[in-house]
Parts: C-alpha cells; sequence; structure tokens
C-alpha cells in the first residue's frame, strides 16, 4: 500500500494514474480519513494511522509490494502534484524517503529467480565434482585394466 497526497491533480490526471496502475493490475482510490482510520483499527493496516491526514489516496498492490511502490514513483516522477506520504509494506509503516529505497530493488520474480539460483549453485558444484570424481575412477580402472594386458 502506498499512501499518497493528490491535492492539486485534475480528475483526468487521476484517471491517467488509476489507468497505469490498472495496467498492473493494481488500484488507486482516494479515501475519506475517518473511514480509514476506522477501517484500519485493529489491522496491520492500523500502523499507519499518522498518514490518514489531508487528502490521502491509496494504491494497493495484491502480490508484489514493490510493483506498487514503482508503478506510483513513476507516475510521481511525470506529475509533480503527486506526493508519496509513505508506503506500508510487511506490516510496517515507511516514510517517503523509504519508499524511493524500496523503489529500487529488483521485481518479487527478479528476486525469487536470483534466490533459486543461489540455492542451485552448491548443488551444480556437487554433481560436477561427483561426475569428476567417477570419471577420473573409471579412467583410472582403464589404465589399469591397459597395463595388466600388456605385463600380462
Amino acid at each position: 500500500m502506498v499512501f499518497t497526497d493528490y491535492k492539486g491533480l485534475t480528475v483526468a490526471e487521476l484517471t491517467d494514474l488509476r489507468r497505469l496502475l490498472k495496467k498492473s493490475s493494481l488500484d488507486y482510490g482516494v479515501v475519506k480519513n475517518t473511514l480509514a482510520k476506522i477501517a484500519a483499527k485493529d489491522t496491520s493496516v492500523s500502523a499507519a494511522e499518522s498518514v490518514f491526514k489531508g487528502p490521502v489516496g491509496i494504491a494497493i498492490g495484491y502480490d508484489d509490494p514493490v510493483l506498487v511502490v514503482k508503478k506510483v514513483l513513476e507516475f510521481a516522477k511525470t506529475n509533480e502534484k503527486l506526493r508519496v506520504k509513505g508506503a506500508l509494506i510487511e506490516g510496517k509503516l515507511c516514510e517517503p524517503s523509504e519508499v524511493k529505497e524500496i523503489a529500487e530493488l529488483p521485481s518479487r520474480e527478479v528476486l525469487l529467480s536470483m534466490l533459486a539460483g543461489a540455492f542451485q549453485a552448491p548443488t551444480s558444484k556437487m554433481a560436477g565434482a561427483l561426475s569428476a570424481t567417477v570419471s577420473s575412477f573409471a579412467y583410472a580402472l582403464q589404465a589399469l585394466e591397459k597395463k595388466k594386458s600388456v605385463s600380462g
């Protein structure tokens, strides 16, 4: 969840933001602060209670929290009126400066593939080492057999 201050944005600009987010299966909505505080009570969103002041829009992602941050910041680069107030990631409220750092992270898919590669590397090295050992043993047996047949 990314919290924004949309003050000064026109309806057309908000529509453009919604369209940009919708392309990535993300949502954006404007919330009434009193209702947001009531809805957030006793949930992980309650950590963001301090953000619900002034005009607040919320960008919501369902799979990859980094993607939401990237898309909102992408729009904010082209439209200075949209300001990021913070983000709620894994139940932790992040400040705007932290949000920019999060946007620099690779996507979830890239991180998962990096993790899979890290897990696979030792297995591949072990398989190569075992294969080399077996091959060396086979060559040694062949050499021993040749030596016996020559001397016998």
